[in-house]
C-alpha cells in the first residue's frame, strides 16, 4: 500500500489524481506491444521512486501500453514513470487511434493473477448453465448503481453473462455496511441473502469466519475506488454500472480483439 507521505505527495502534485476517475463506456481495445526497455530500466525506476519514499515497495512494473515509460502499480493505484526515472504520471492513458482507454497485457495479466486467487466458493455467484462469459464484480449493498445492475441480474444471465460478486463495502470496515456485508456473506444461502439486502431490506447479523475482509483488500489493490467495479476475463475493468446488452457488446469487443481469458 501507498505510505501516506508517498500518496500525499501525489496529491500535491495532481488534485485530479486523487479524485474518482469516470468509467470508461467501452472496453479497451488490445495494446500494442510496447518495444523492449533499455537493460537497466526497472532499476531505474525503482531507485528513483525511492528518492520520494525509501520505503517504496511496488505490486507490479512492467511495460507501459506506449514507449518510453514503465507501468507501475503500487497501493492500488497505477503510475506511469519514464524509463529515465525522471518523470511520473498519473493518469489513464487514451489511445487516440483506437479511440479507447490503454492497458498494457502486463497489467491485465497482473489483474487477473489477482483475482484468480479469490476461491469461487468465497464469491457469490449468479450464473446460466453455460455462460458465455464470466465477469467479477465488486460490490456492496448500500450503493444505487450496485442494486440497479443486481436487478438486471436475470438479463445478464440470459445474455449469457455469469457475475461472480465480491464483497467491497465502500464505507469501509468496520462501518454498518461492512458489519451487513459480512452478514450476508455468512448467511446459509448467499444469494438469497444478497438479493434482499439489495432490495432494501433489514440484513439479519450473523457472524462467520467471512472473505469480506480479503475481498475488501483485493479491491483496494485493485484500484476499485466506487461500486460496482466490474472486471472482464481478461483483467480489463471495464467500469462501473453497465446495461446488459452495453455490458455483452464491450466483453464481445475485448473477446473479438484477442483479449486473452483466465
Amino acid at each position: 500500500m501507498f505510505r501516506p507521505a508517498f500518496f500525499a505527495l501525489l496529491c500535491l502534485a495532481s488534485l485530479s489524481a486523487c479524485a474518482q476517475p469516470a468509467s470508461p463506456a467501452k472496453a479497451p481495445a488490445t495494446p500494442a506491444a510496447a518495444a523492449p526497455a533499455p537493460a537497466g530500466t526497472e532499476q531505474r525506476v525503482r531507485a528513483s521512486l525511492t528518492t520520494l519514499d525509501p520505503d517504496f515497495k511496488p505490486d507490479y512494473i512492467g511495460a507501459a501500453p506506449f514507449p518510453g515509460f514503465r507501468e507501475v502499480v503500487v497501493g492500488g493505484q497505477v503510475l506511469y514513470v519514464s524509463d529515465d526515472g525522471r518523470y511520473l504520471i498519473q493518469a489513464q492513458p487514451f489511445d487516440i487511434q483506437a479511440r479507447q482507454f490503454a492497458a498494457s497485457e502486463g497489467l491485465l495479466a497482473y489483474r487477473r493473477d489477482q483475482l484468480a486467487k479469490v476461491p469461487r466458493s468465497d464469491r457469490i455467484v449468479f450464473s446460466p448453465p453455460n455462460p458465455k462469459y464470466t465477469i467479477s464484480v465488486f460490490t456492496d449493498i448500500e450503493c444505487g448503481y450496485c442494486r440497479k445492475l443486481h436487478s438486471e441480474i436475470a438479463e445478464l444471465n440470459r445474455q449469457g453473462i455469469a457475475v461472480e460478486y465480491l464483497a467491497f463495502p465502500r464505507m469501509g470496515l468496520g462501518s454498518q455496511d461492512y458489519k451487513d456485508m459480512v452478514s450476508v456473506w455468512c448467511a446459509s444461502d448467499r444469494k438469497q441473502a444478497l438479493t434482499a439486502a439489495k432490495n432494501g431490506k433489514p440484513v439479519a447479523p450473523l457472524s462467520c469466519k467471512s472473505p469480506v475482509n480479503m475481498q475488501y483488500d483485493l479491491g483496494q489493490r485493485l484500484g476499485v475506488n466506487g461500486t460496482p467495479a466490474i472486471f472482464g476475463p481478461d483483467g480489463m475493468q471495464l467500469g462501473g454500472y453497465l446495461p446488459p446488452a452495453q455490458l455483452r457488446a464491450a466483453l464481445e469487443k475485448r473477446a473479438g480483439s484477442g483479449a486473452a481469458a483466465p
